[in-house]
Formats: C-alpha cells, structure tokens, sequence
C-alpha cells in the first residue's frame, strides 16, 4: 500500500514536499515513480529513481523537483520547488514499473492534490 500526503494550495514560485510512505513494500527493490495528472490531460511522468539510484525527470519539472528515498523510513519523496501553475495535478506515486512510463507500474497510492495559483 502506497500513500501520499503533502500536496496543498501554493503560489507561483513557493515550494512543497510530497511524501509517499509503503507498506508491504520494501522500497529499495523496486523503481518508484511520481507521475501527476491534470484535469483532462494523461497522466505523465514527473520523476523516478530506480534500485541503483538512477534518477531522472521529465523535461518540465528538471532543475525545479528532486526525487528522493529514504530506505529505511520506507518513503519517497518529491521536493517540488519554484513551483508554476502549470504544476497544478494530482500528483501519485507508484513502485514497480519502468522509468516515467506510468502504464508500466504495478502499484499506485491514491494521489494528493498540488494546486499552484
């Protein structure tokens, strides 16, 4: 079980901290990913980082979020900073996939919401 906390209301330029805490899944053995999805658009993906720490982003958000797992807390992060409206989804994390690509994940939390005005 995979679950987010941390999304909220922001302004443009103001930063959040997205949390996704697993149970049943120990995080080091798997890729995790953050992916977002906006009202009418596909889900897409926002950040990875594989077993071996392999990072990597998508080109909208490069130089602004930074992924991260702690594997002993069993959590992933997403630090989202200068944040834009565009921002503005439903953010979910995932485990057990490939990359940014979100149809290849197996497991997903239930999303929390980033709203940047």
């Amino acid at each position: 079980q995979l679950v987010e906390s941390g999304g909220g209301s922001v302004q443009a330029g103001g930063s959040l901290r997205l949390s996704c805490a697993a149970s049943g899944l120990i995080y080091n053995r798997y890729c995790l990913g953050w992916f977002r999805q906006a009202q009418g658009k596909e889900r897409e993906g926002v950040a990875s980082i594989d077993p071996y720490d392999r990072i990597s982003y998508a080109d909208p958000v490069k130089g602004r979020f930074t992924i991260s797992r702690d594997n002993a807390k069993n959590t992933l992060y997403l630090q989202m900073n200068s944040l834009k409206p565009e921002d503005t989804a439903m953010y979910y994390c995932a485990a057990d996939g490939t990359g940014l690509l979100h149809r290849s994940y197996k497991r997903w939390g239930q999303g929390t919401q980033v709203t940047v005005s």
